[in-house]
């Protein structure tokens, strides 16, 4: 299939795939969703409602790493430790990381080596990347996700229900909760009325918020 990258409208880059007409991140915004949706109604929200010695995230959909990077960020701003575990079955190629410009986006002098250091890290294993952020990648589908009982916060950052709509249905949805702690939470850019239903139907209590640039609305799901 083929893939190029694009500029989407707050200067950062992302992975457009012409076939499905389909983007890693949002075109109205690669940058300004991921904050949005991951860090705003996510991270943030999180650490607000309780103090936690160190937060479990999990990744559905590593994809370019984008949410990794800007959660490290955060993670090392706020002096918050993370360890933060992405899950994907298709590794974006090195050649197309090295065209993205996340890095150029901050004023932070380690961004660039954080970036880096993200996608040097091998998959299968686990590493340290900075002072409060601990990186575990690894590949492999959704529908093989066996985590029980172990993370605070989920990124649900799979491509839409328009080209694969296996992964927005109960099944998936039900490895998530499993996955979760009691009052865990789940994010994401979706706002579908079928992927709010199949949450619900395991469990979650989940609330319709306002959505990124470009899209009215967003789910954030919490297991109760």
């Amino acid at each position: 299939m083929k893939r190029e990258i694009i500029t989407t409208d707050d200067g950062s880059t992302t992975i457009h795939l012409p076939e499905w007409n389909e983007q890693y991140h949002s075109k109205h915004g690669a940058m300004q969703e991921a904050y949005h949706v991951f860090i705003k109604t996510g991270l943030s929200y999180l650490i607000e409602k309780e103090k936690y010695p160190a937060i479990h995230i999990l990744e559905i959909g590593f994809g370019t790493g984008l949410n990794a990077f800007i959660t490290l960020l955060e993670a090392e701003e706020k002096q918050l430790k993370v360890n933060y575990k992405g899950i994907e079955a298709y590794p974006v190629k090195k050649e197309e990381l090295e065209k993205l410009n996340y890095a150029a986006q901050f004023k932070e002098e380690k961004a660039a080596e954080y970036f880096a250091k993200i996608h040097q890290v091998a998959w299968e294993n686990s590493e340290q990347i900075s002072t409060y952020f601990n990186l575990t990648k690894e590949e492999k589908f959704f529908k093989d996700l066996d985590e029980k009982e172990s993370i605070h916060l989920i990124y649900f950052d799979a491509f839409g229900a328009r080209v694969q709509p296996e992964l927005w249905e109960q099944p998936i949805f039900e490895l998530m909760y499993k996955a979760l702690k009691k009052d865990g939470v789940l994010v994401t850019y979706s706002a579908k009325g079928s992927a709010r239903r199949a949450m619900q139907a395991c469990g979650f209590l989940v609330e319709r918020l306002p959505g990124p640039p470009g899209k009215r609305e967003m789910l954030r799901a919490t297991k109760t």
